[in-house]
């Protein structure tokens, strides 16, 4: 199962979701706690600014919800295949 997780709200999640034409569900943690208790709600450099923000990361889990695989800072062209391999692996 996939699931992309934001701190954005549900509603701005469904336009991008249905805008890209994704094949699977986006959840909006607009509290942050998840996205915090993963390590990717960070403070970032962006244009010569601090900002925080999420720092994009794909986790894999194991069916007992174990973390198998950790691809921090992804880049979005290639990843998919990266991430197929290593659930090949």
């Amino acid at each position: 199962m996939v699931l992309g997780v934001s701190g954005d709200t549900v509603e701005e999640l469904k336009k991008f979701s249905d805008k890209y034409k994704l094949n699977f569900p986006l959840a909006g943690d607009t509290s942050h706690k998840m996205l915090e208790a993963y390590g990717v709600w960070q403070e970032k450099l962006m244009y010569g600014m601090k900002k925080w923000g999420i720092v994009r990361t794909t986790y894999i889990l194991d069916p007992a919800g174990k973390v198998t695989h950790v691809f921090p800072k992804v880049k979005v062209d290639g990843h998919s295949q990266e991430v197929l391999a290593a659930l090949k692996s």
